[in-house]
């Protein structure tokens, strides 16, 4: 099965970028490589770096960015260890970084990874398949009390001490295999009165994916780095898909816009922290009602834009 091709927000995040013809980029996450194909059709001299974690992702992007093949590089590894292997490579800096955070519609729809609560699958949720951690394991060994935190803090789920506990003492019984198994224990942790309104698993399911991935971790740990080795008026793009992503990335351009720490009353500046750049999108980008409309995936998606200081 294919990765889908549908990109989000796509002419906006390419107007942002402003692709130069003769620019370095990087996609840390290619997909279906939806936007790099766009990016890769401005470049003239320019190059293109994409990476993905994802196996299928990488054969999927390969594919279709064969028409580009002379000024692509596509490398199999986590947007994390982007800019260390650039760097390994010669590159000296960049014109536009572009990460598109979402799970993509065919992970979300190849019911085998489980990544999805619609499809009896066993609890995977790996993007990585060379990885160890699963859901599976983080929900048949890690703690009660680590548990809650997950669904708490990733999930900002209200029940989620009710279905900790709950999984703590269906996993006694029998190991906890598929995702409609765990659907079951979560639907019966919920009142009925608060099921209405979504799926009763969705939040806890976005929670595992996210703990079994480090996604919150390896975004917020990668923001700095990836700044700094932006050229002079490069930009970073970065398209999220929910509150936890949208306000590690707003905090953290705040901040490298305004990184002052010294206080309101000092009448001049004396800690040295220097403004990394321009926060272009004081308000996030969201999808048109037409794009909405032929793809409701995007319905929640943000897109916040960091120029680095020329």
């Amino acid at each position: 099965m294919e990765f889908a091709h549908t990109s989000v927000l796509p002419k906006e995040t390419i107007e942002f970028m402003m692709v130069r013809p003769d620019g370095i980029y990087l996609d840390g996450t290619l997909g279906g490589a939806g936007h790099s194909s766009l990016i890769a059709s401005k470049l003239t001299d320019g190059h293109l770096y994409g990476t993905d974690q994802d196996e299928d992702a990488i054969k999927t992007a390969t594919e279709r960015l064969k028409p580009f093949n002379d000024k692509v590089t596509i490398i199999r590894d986590n947007y994390r260890n982007a800019v260390g292997i650039l760097k390994s490579m010669g590159v000296t800096g960049l014109d536009g970084i572009l990460l598109d955070l979402g799970v993509s519609s065919w992970q979300f729809d190849n019911g085998e990874r489980g990544f999805s609560y619609n499809y009896d699958a066993p609890l995977d949720m790996r993007m990585d398949t060379r990885k160890e951690l699963t859901a599976s394991v983080i929900v048949n060994e890690y703690p009660e009390d680590e548990i809650t935190r997950i669904l708490k803090e990733y999930g900002e789920e209200r029940f989620a001490s009710r279905i900790a506990a709950n999984i703590v003492k269906a996993r006694a019984v029998k190991k906890i295999e598929t995702t409609f198994e765990l659907n079951e224990i979560i639907k019966d942790s919920i009142p009925a009165k608060f099921r209405s309104g979504g799926h009763p698993s969705r939040q806890t399911f976005q929670a595992l994916r996210i703990a079994c991935n480090e996604e919150l971790d390896v975004l917020e740990g990668s923001l700095e780095e990836m700044t700094d080795f932006l050229n002079p008026g490069g930009r970073l793009c970065i398209i999220t898909f929910h509150s936890l992503e949208d306000r590690i990335v707003k905090n953290a351009f705040k901040r490298f816009e305004n990184p002052c720490t010294c206080p309101p009353n000092f009448p001049k500046c004396v800690c040295g922290k220097v403004s990394k750049g321009k926060n272009i999108t004081r308000k996030p980008i969201i999808p048109s009602d037409e794009e909405i409309e032929s793809n409701p995936r995007s319905r929640s998606a943000k897109l916040r834009v960091f120029e680095k200081t020329k």
